[in-house]
């Protein structure tokens, strides 16, 4: 097995067995970095230069995609205003991106990027003080687990 589908192959279990609570967390992480690599790649060359404006797009457009995710995620039928702000708050978010993508301004990349690394804060929190820890488990006896 190559070290790319070892890594493939761990990606797609941490995945499988995240809680709900930490697969948000990876959303905000990977919506994070990729507005954070949008950010530096604006520049006054890339604004002129065709591959580097296509590569800001594409981290853009991931950023939006992600921020859609976390909205079809949220339970609109539970009472409260929580749901609805949130979704409310990702709609603006993605307005602003695609409104940085069309006119190439970083500072609105920057301010969602600045807002969702508040949230997934506030997420590292929430999920750190509601998880339950999981029972210590043994492998049974004469099972190999070194392989």
């Amino acid at each position: 097995m190559s070290y790319n589908q070892a890594l493939s192959a761990y990606r797609e279990t941490r995945v499988k067995t995240a809680s709900q609570g930490t697969l948000i967390i990876m959303l905000y992480d990977e919506a994070i970095k990729q507005m954070g690599a949008a950010i530096s790649l604006f520049t006054e060359e890339a604004q002129t230069t065709p591959s580097k404006i296509e590569q800001i797009h594409n981290h853009i457009l991931k950023s939006q995609e992600i921020i859609t995710e976390l909205m079809a995620s949220l339970d609109m039928s539970v009472e409260g205003d929580i749901s609805k702000n949130l979704f409310s708050l990702y709609s603006y978010f993605n307005q602003q991106l695609l409104e940085a993508n069309v006119e190439k301004k970083p500072e609105k990349v920057s301010f969602v990027r600045s807002m969702m690394d508040q949230l997934r804060t506030a997420w590292v929190e929430i999920v750190n003080s509601t998880a339950v820890p999981a029972p210590l488990q043994t492998a049974p006896a004469g099972i190999n687990i070194a392989g």
